[in-house]
């Protein structure tokens, strides 16, 4: 295995990554055929040496925060790459959680005979070689090395800079568990440079040893990805995620749904970043919203109209419509029912998570059936834009493509399908 070292000189850059490739590609030919109890016991045991290693995390996450404080870090980053013992508590238990679920790899999806008389099943398969980019949340180590394994995938794992011990002291606890359960340590590596040749290589495929990429980061770095990706990429570009409050809805709901979903932690991609309410109830429903904002220390951008009957409010610009803040700030604006809001979403949506707040059936069908996010909510935070809290166990991350994975992607989007096709001698005329 190779050093952990940032010191690695840009020529031979190319030659570890491609090494890195190779080791992986050898560890998912195992990993695919590795039966379910040798991969949950390997979970289970990184579980327990996470725990185990609380204190040595914790030290290497505070090396960490220093280093991001002095470079001037945002606080909505500084709350990413912040550890604690009750965030390593959740991800112990988010890898047990893994653990629980159904393998899915060799589930039959579907099974049929055609006229033919063959008997064809459609089965799941892993993916093979997952390559992860992330920045700052050092808790993706954990969630991404225990969901790729689940599903038989070896992965790459290639944290920023600015969490490079944290993710490190993390790694150790992840090859600690495939050690016990006797799996090769390459099912789960991590790039051992922050130089971003490194990167750059991931994205050319290591010379066919990826199968995916998923990018885990700011709009510059999954950016990057989608334009230069020579393999299929897992991603969303931001989340500038809405919450629309509709004349029907309960006000007493309507302001604790719209406060969770913006402030409960503004640094995440789930955080709403836009409050769209129906003008037929903004007379009752507008400035209580507002004030319970405004209270917990949001920022509150708005149009004219709404600046003139909330002072507190400054005037919002074009721009703040298609802006992901990940901070206390959030536009808003009055619109004319369901058929308004629908058409605002759709011109301003990344398409990540949308939430409709209302006791009308008929609007909540309109919003489900018009809006083409990866998630729609109704009556809830949008904060619930997490695997962990659709009961994946975790997540690598959220989807907003269309093809092969949408929305949270747990451990059956980190799987494939082939067909299993039987015959008694059949030959086609």
């Amino acid at each position: 295995m190779l050093e952990n070292s940032r010191a690695i000189s840009a020529d031979d850059i190319h030659s570890v990554m491609m090494e890195i490739g190779h080791h992986a590609r050898a560890a998912a030919r195992d990993l695919a055929i590795a039966p379910t109890g040798v991969k949950d016991a390997a979970l289970i045991a990184m579980a327990d040496s996470l725990t185990e290693n609380t204190s040595t995390i914790l030290e290497a996450n505070r090396l960490d925060l220093a280093s991001a404080e002095k470079a001037g870090l945002s606080a909505a980053m500084l709350d990413r790459l912040k550890l604690n013992e009750k965030r390593i508590a959740a991800m112990a238990q988010g890898i047990r959680d893994i653990a629980s679920l159904k393998d899915p790899v060799g589930e039959v999806m579907a099974a049929w005979t055609p006229a033919n008389g063959l008997d064809i099943e459609r089965v799941r398969t892993p993916l093979g070689v997952i390559g992860v980019i992330y920045e700052s949340r050092p808790n993706v180590t954990a969630d991404a090395g225990a969901l790729c394994l689940k599903a038989g995938n070896a992965v790459i794992l290639r944290g920023g800079s600015d969490s490079w011990h944290s993710s490190r002291a993390i790694h150790a606890s992840m090859v600690a568990g495939l050690k016990s359960a006797g799996l090769p340590e390459a099912a789960i590596q991590i790039v051992p440079t922050t130089d971003r040749a490194a990167v750059g290589e991931m994205l050319s495929g290591l010379g066919g040893a990826l199968d995916v990429i998923v990018p885990r980061g700011g709009k510059g770095l999954v950016g990057r990805v989608q334009e230069e990706a020579r393999v299929p990429v897992f991603a969303h570009l931001e989340g500038i995620c809405h919450v629309y409050v509709d004349k029907s809805a309960k006000l007493e709901m309507a302001v604790a749904v719209t406060l969770n979903a913006k402030m409960r932690r503004t640094g995440i991609c789930g955080s709403a970043e836009t409050l769209l309410v129906d003008r037929a109830c903004a007379k009752t429903h507008l400035a209580p919203i507002l004030d319970a904002l405004a209270k917990a220390g949001c920022e509150i951008r708005a149009t004219s109209e709404i600046c003139n009957s909330f002072p507190a409010a400054i005037p919002a610009t074009d721009e703040d419509w298609d802006t992901e803040y990940l901070a206390p700030v959030i536009s808003v604006k009055l619109v004319d029912g369901i058929g308004e809001a629908i058409a605002h979403v759709d011109a301003h949506s990344s398409h990540h998570t949308e939430a409709v707040i209302a006791e009308d059936a008929d609007v909540v069908a309109r919003f489900f059936n018009e809006i083409d996010s990866a998630i729609l909510l109704h009556n809830a935070s949008t904060q619930f834009a997490d695997g962990g809290e659709f009961g994946m166990g975790a997540e690598i991350g959220i989807a907003t493509g269309k093809m092969h994975a949408r929305g949270p992607v747990g451990v059956e989007q980190l799987t494939s399908f082939k067909y299993l096709v039987r015959g008694k001698g059949q030959t086609r005329p």
